[in-house]
This record gives structure tokens, sequence and C-alpha cells, in this order.
């Protein structure tokens, strides 16, 4: 079986993920989440270390999650988060926004060629 093609993330992409994943799943640490993200995209998308924990602690900053810190399942000390009111504020909207953009997609991706090449 072959490897599945990686998908590149637009701006913005990885934040509604985690934030996505939090209301669906609750209280996870980083690893956690970017396992979960990998996992649901089939491994279209791979998260390394960096990426996961700048999201989380943009997430953080704006006030669309809470950390705190606890133990892991292999009895380590992790630092776990949860989606805030206004995180769920903030991704009620960004979902509307994304339904939005994607019917203008498909109607876009719809139209018939037939114009200049």
């Amino acid at each position: 079986m072959s490897e599945p093609e990686r998908l590149e993330l637009l701006q913005g992409t990885l934040d509604l993920m985690v934030l996505q994943t939090l209301l669906a799943l609750g209280r996870l640490h980083g690893y956690g989440i970017a396992r979960r993200i990998e996992q649901v995209s089939g491994d279209s998308i791979l998260l390394n270390q960096g990426t996961i924990y700048a999201s989380l602690v943009r997430l953080e900053q704006r006030g669309w999650i809470s950390s705190e810190w606890g133990e892991s399942d292999n009895k380590r000390k992790a630092k776990f988060y949860a989606i805030s009111e206004d995180g769920r504020k903030q991704l009620a909207s960004e979902t509307h926004n994304w339904q939005r953009l994607s019917d203008v997609m498909e109607k876009l991706f719809a139209l018939k060629g037939g114009g200049p090449a």
C-alpha cells in the first residue's frame, strides 16, 4: 500500500483542528492532540512537536484553550489542554466561515472549462 500524499495546511487550519479535537475528545495533552489529528487525516497530515506546541501557545494566549499540568498514561508529567468557552465561540464562528468558503469553492470547481488556455 502506498504512503498517502501529505497535505499542506492553510494558515489557521491547524488551530481549528486543535479546537475541534479538544471539543470532540475533551482534555488532552499536546502529543495526544497531534496523534489524533494525524489519525483522523489518515496520516495525510504529520505534525512535529514544534508545530503543535506553537499552535497550543497561540490558542492559549488568545484565551481559546486553557491548560493545567497532570500525569499522562505513562506516568509522566504533561500539560493538558481544554477548549474554553471563548474557544467554543471562535470554533463555531470559524466553522461557519469554512462552510461558506467550501460552498463557494464547490461552485467554482463545478464550472465547466472552455475559456482561454
